[in-house]
Formats: structure tokens, C-alpha cells, sequence
């Protein structure tokens, strides 16, 4: 068992019923209707959990050395390496993971980071020098980084700080703590600074009200005021807006299109005109280069992230061929960066890897891998790659999804399957490293399938519109049936076992799933999950509440209130006849840990089977080394409990 969490012993509570040789509990964790979990579980499965991945955040101006974030202890900090292959030297000491940071261009050498506390994700932007953080933001509300300007001198954010709700625009010199002002009062959650002229006297925004719609405004940086840049008319998605050094504006957007394209935006007329040619896929991500006389963008080839590099004005397209068939890691800012010196940076998983920052010659398309991430010393040849099924849903609609299959020659016969229904809603399964969920495919011999129900991105807009409000809600969950109706045909998986996972909007998915399923499946586990969309719309932080009544109904609105109650799992638990097991944060600032302990006590109430876990330390996730390994562990019991009788190796 990992050193680290049998240290735990001293300082921990019993789960009820423990015994002997039983999985320690850590502190910050409440394991309520939890058996003791064997400290075999941890012993058989620990190689899978010891990977790391490393996630490229920029690049530094004054040596040339790659900025990226990896744990080594117990949380992710920033670490910089100097060159491929190089080591990599630690540059934060928290105690909290921190998940982004930024080099400022230019010579000023200044080191932005955003950091929240226990997951609450009220974050707070600092100053980073010699492993000590000086606090810029006003330490309460919650704050998002933006853009720098390009001399360096300047940062541009975000800020709740006037009511907790919307976020107004702010600028200050990270030299001069207190020197912000806010430029921009503005109403929404959905705002910030994406990037400001070469002067420095003007800066442009974006509001993001949905995935599928936004603005683009520019402000005075001396007269005040802002005016907005796009058309009225319609609805269209903009992102990633940053000016060009033909007076357009470079952006992001699926206007007149079904899917995202990279182009420019006219400021005078409100005109898009595509750059990329793309015939189809939605382009995730883009750099220009400060000359810009070279362009790389990345498009969502059927959830594989390919890489283009093209010329100033997008012709001259030569695909990178030298990447791994993965997934871009996201990492709260740029995916692809571009130095000043030409090299291009990202960072990437796959099956086979955990997650590498990697680089590539703008001349050659030559890539060059700059970390090898451990995985605990296991042989990642042996990960299952996926296969992509595609089937007609209810209504005819076509969806998809990745199965990974176990090894047929290691687990013989028909295998128990979990279907692992991603988040969002505007979300994508994609094929990227699948982590310690690895164990269950290559130990357990179960199959894991990772759906891409109607709603999801990466399909057009038409495709990511089919589930908005509430009276599309359950079209989605319809699609789950159906993906159990074809998965239960095939001749390598045992319809007799299956069962569903979920996380974030996945977990109401999850709980939906076994309101409408239980006589197809085992079991169900649901992470930070909407149990109830009324009170989650009612019990969210008011910065998110109207982007979320975009996406789910608001529920102010009477026929709408009733609606979004009577779809709600909670008021449909009497369905619900499988054993849950439910994982959730107590700082949870999305889906407060309260649609947790509603549905566990409505199920208990009338005699059901819930596993309760609290996370008490953590948000919308679990990012602490302690806590994530024992949900895992708590997770694998339930399954042997739950789903894989007969043994898996049948």
C-alpha cells in the first residue's frame, strides 16, 4: 500500500465495521454506509495510481524553458524544464493544487498564478518568485485570469468582487499590488479579457453565455466604455478572440456554420470570414505568431486532436503527423502556444500516454517530447485502445461513443461493462489517457464505455442544441437506453452486468440512468451529481446560475419549474431499484454537496443500498492524492460487490 496513505492511520476514523488490514480513511473524508475496504484493494491496484501527468502552461520569455504543472506529492504544483528530457525543477509549495499559472511576455519576468482553496473555486491571482505567493486579487471573491498585454506590463481579468455574481473586467500591474481597476462593469458570469491592442490603449472581451452563444466587445482602456464588436442578429458562439495586425480581430466561431471555424472578425461590420477550411470538425484552438506570418490551430477529429500548421492568412496547410492519436490537455488557458522564438508547445495524453508537453519545429513539423511521464511502472503498451461505436438512437439521431474492450485472451468470454457518461453537458468522451480506470480493463477484465449522448460537443451545433432546456432533457438519457439496447447485442460484453458511471452533469446522467434502467443494470456510482435540478439551480453559486439556465430551463418559470422537477431524479427515486454509490465535495461551489445527501437519504428512506463518500476538502472533483485514491478504492469494492459477481475471470 502506498507509504504516504497508511501514514494516514493515526489521524484517521474508522469506517464503520472496519477491520483489520482495512483501508485507513482519510481525514478530510466522511465514508457514511461505506464497508471497510480491504487493503488489498489498495496493495492489488496501487501501480495504476501512482501515474502523473505533466500539462504544459507557456512558455518562459528569458530562458527558453517550458512552464507546466505535475505532482510529485500529493497535489499538482508548477514545475519548469529547460529542455526535452530535461528535469524538471519545481517552482511552487503549496499545500493546494495549482492549476494554472502564466510567464508574462516580454522582459518583466513577472509569474501569474490562479489558486483557489479546498475547491471552492473562489480563485485569487498571485505573483509567483522564489516559491513564495504575493496575493494581487482582493482575497474573497472569486477571480479568473484573462489576458497579458504585450509588453507584459498589464494583466486583464475577471472578478465577482462587486455582488458574487457577475464578472466585471479588471486590469492591474502585477508590479504594483493594489494598482487594479476595474474597466468594464458588466452582467454575467461569463466575461473576461481575452486580449488587448499593441498599443495598449484598448482590450478586447468575450462574454460567454453558452457554448453555443457569445459576444465580442472592445473597451477604452482611457476614455472608458465598451462597444460590441458582433452582430446582433442570430445566435452564434465566439471565443479565443485576439486582435490581428490587420485591424481584424482572429477568433473562434461557428457563425453561419454548424461547426467552429477559425477566422476574422471585421470590427466595423460585425463580418466573420473563415481562415480555416476544415470540412468539417470544430477547430478547438489556435496561436498566432507575434509576426504573425505562421498560424497552428487544432481540430476535434471525431474526439482525436490533430494538429495544422498553416501561414499568416491560413493557406500553405501541412498537418503535423508526429503526435501520438490523443487529446490536447486543457489546462485553463491556451492549448497551443507559440514562442517567441517560433517553437510550438502544448500538451497531450493518449492511451498509452498519461499526459507529455511536447513541442514541435515550425519549419520541420519535427515533434519533440520534453517530459515521460510515470506511470507507475506499468507497461503502457498493455492500455486497450478503443474502438468507436456508432449506432442509431431512439428517434433515428446517430451517436457514438469509445469501447474499450479488456484483453480477450487474459478475460475469455462475455465481460461486465460500465458506461462512463461524461460531464457538461456540453462535454466530449474523447480517447485520452484513461488513468487508474485502467485497472478496471486490465485487472478486473471489465469494459468500459465512454458514450457521447445527443448534447454533446464536438458534433456541430445542431447535434449540441438537442438537449437544451427541459423539455429535451431526458432525449439524452433516452440515448443511454439506447446505447444499452445495441451494447447488449454484442457478443464479447454480458448485458447481464451492466452498469453506469457519472460525473458532474454525467452524474445526473448516472442517477437518471437508474430511475429509468434499473431492470437493465447492476449498479450505478455518481460523482458531484444534480440530484434535483430546481434546488441545484436554486443552491449554485449566482455567478454560474443563468449560464446554467442557458443550458438546463430556469426555474423561475413556473411550466419550466415543474418540468425540471418532475425529470429530476429525486423526485423519481421510487424507480430507483440498484444499489448508488454517491461521491461528492463539501466545497463545492457547482453542485453543492446537498444534492448528495438529498437522494442518498430519499433512497435509504425507502430501503435502497447507498454508498455515501464526502469529500469534506475538496470542490467539483477530488484533486488531493488521499481522497482521490480512496474514492477509487471505495469505487472498485463497489463494483465487485455490485457488478462483477460471478468473478471476473469466468
Amino acid at each position: 500500500m502506498n507509504p504516504a496513505i497508511r501514514g494516514l492511520a493515526a489521524a484517521v476514523f474508522a469506517v464503520a465495521g472496519s477491520a483489520a488490514a482495512a483501508i485507513p480513511v482519510p481525514p478530510a473524508i466522511h465514508a457514511d454506509g461505506v464497508p471497510a475496504l480491504p487493503d488489498a484493494t489498495a496493495e492489488a491496484s496501487a501501480r495504476y495510481l501512482e501515474f502523473r501527468r505533466a500539462s504544459f502552461l507557456g512558455w518562459d520569455p528569458q530562458n527558453r524553458s517550458v512552464l507546466m504543472k505535475t505532482r510529485f506529492g500529493g497535489t499538482d504544483q508548477l514545475h519548469s524544464v529547460r529542455a526535452p528530457g530535461g528535469a524538471r525543477t519545481q517552482l511552487s509549495f503549496e499545500a493546494e493544487p495549482v492549476p494554472f499559472a502564466s510567464h508574462a511576455p516580454g522582459g518583466s519576468g513577472h509569474l501569474v498564478v490562479q489558486k483557489d482553496v479546498g475547491g471552492n473555486e473562489f480563485y485569487q491571482l498571485y505573483t509567483l518568485k522564489d516559491g513564495q505567493l504575493q496575493l494581487l486579487t482582493d482575497g474573497r471573491s472569486r477571480n479568473w485570469f484573462g489576458s497579458w498585454s504585450r509588453d507584459g506590463r498589464l494583466l486583464g481579468y475577471a472578478s465577482s468582487r462587486r455582488n458574487g455574481a457577475d464578472m466585471d473586467l479588471y486590469v492591474l500591474d502585477p508590479a504594483v499590488p493594489g494598482s487594479d481597476r476595474r474597466v468594464a462593469q458588466v452582467s454575467g458570469g461569463g466575461w473576461n479579457i481575452s486580449d488587448f491592442s499593441a498599443d495598449g490603449t484598448r482590450a478586447l472581451a468575450v462574454n460567454r453565455m453558452s457554448i453555443n452563444e457569445g459576444v465580442v466587445a472592445e473597451i477604452d482602456l482611457r476614455k472608458g466604455g465598451m462597444k460590441v464588436l458582433t452582430p446582433a442578429r442570430g445566435r452564434a458562439s465566439y471565443g479565443d478572440a485576439r486582435y490581428a495586425g490587420d485591424g481584424s480581430i482572429w477568433v473562434l466561431s461557428n457563425r453561419d456554420a454548424d461547426f467552429v471555424r477559425l477566422g476574422k472578425l471585421d470590427p466595423r461590420t460585425g463580418r466573420f470570414t473563415a481562415v480555416s477550411a476544415e470540412p468539417r470538425w470544430d477547430v478547438t484552438d489556435y496561436a498566432v505568431s507575434d509576426d504573425e506570418r505562421m498560424l497552428v490551430y487544432a481540430i476535434n477529429d471525431a474526439g482525436v486532436s490533430r494538429v495544422r500548421v498553416a501561414d499568416g492568412q491560413g493557406g500553405n496547410v501541412r498537418p503535423v503527423e508526429g503526435l501520438p492519436d490523443g487529446v490536447l490537455d486543457w489546462s485553463f488557458g491556451q492549448l497551443l502556444q507559440i514562442a517567441p522564438w517560433g517553437e510550438i508547445g502544448l500538451s497531450l495524453s493518449s492511451a498509452k500516454v498519461p499526459g507529455d508537453v511536447y513541442s514541435i519545429d515550425p519549419q520541420t513539423l519535427a515533434v519533440r517530447r520534453w517530459t515521460a511521464s510515470e506511470a507507475g511502472g506499468l507497461d503502457l503498451e498493455r492500455n486497450r485502445e478503443p474502438e468507436q461505436v456508432e449506432i442509431a438512437s431512439f428517434d433515428g439521431e446517430r451517436i457514438s461513443g469509445f469501447l474499450y474492450r479488456p484483453d480477450p485472451a487474459r478475460f475469455p468470454g462475455k465481460r461486465p461493462l460500465i458506461m462512463d457518461i461524461h460531464g457538461g453537458p456540453e462535454g466530449q468522451s474523447r480517447p485520452g489517457f484513461l488513468g487508474a480506470d485502467n485497472y478496471l480493463i486490465n485487472e478486473l477484465g471489465v469494459a468500459l464505455f465512454l458514450p457521447n449522448v445527443r448534447g454533446s460537443s464536438g458534433y456541430g451545433t445542431r447535434f449540441l442544441d438537442l438537449d437544451n432546456g427541459p423539455w429535451k432533457r431526458e432525449d439524452s438519457v433516452k440515448d443511454v437506453g439506447a446505447f444499452i439496447d445495441a451494447l447488449a447485442g454484442d457478443p464479447g460484453l454480458d448485458a447481464a452486468r451492466f452498469a453506469v458511471y457519472g460525473f458532474s452533469y454525467g452524474g445526473y446522467m448516472c442517477y437518471a440512468s437508474a430511475v429509468h434502467y434499473s431492470d437493465r443494470l447492476r449498479s450505478a456510482s455518481c460523482a458531484v451529481a444534480i440530484s434535483d435540478f430546481v434546488t441545484f439551480l436554486e443552491n449554485t453559486q449566482a455567478y454560474r446560475r443563468d449560464l446554467r439556465r442557458v443550458e438546463y430551463g430556469d426555474e423561475r418559470d413556473p411550466a419550466q419549474r415543474a418540468r425540471l422537477a418532475e425529470i429530476s431524479p429525486l423526485r423519481n427515486v421510487a424507480k430507483i431499484g440498484i444499489p448508488l454509490m454517491v461521491a461528492t465535495g463539501g466545497n463545492d461551489p457547482r453542485v453543492p454537496a446537498s444534492e448528495a445527501e438529498q437522494i442518498v437519504a430519499a433512497l435509504r428512506a425507502q430501503g435502497g443500498e447507498a454508498w455515501h463518500v464526502l469529500a469534506r476538502n475538496e470542490g467539483h472533483g477530488f484533486h488531493k492524492r488521499e481522497n482521490r485514491d480512496f474514492i477509487f478504492w471505495a469505487g472498485v469494492e463497489f463494483w465487485k460487490k455490485t457488478l462483477l459477481d460471478p468473478p471476473a475471470a469466468d
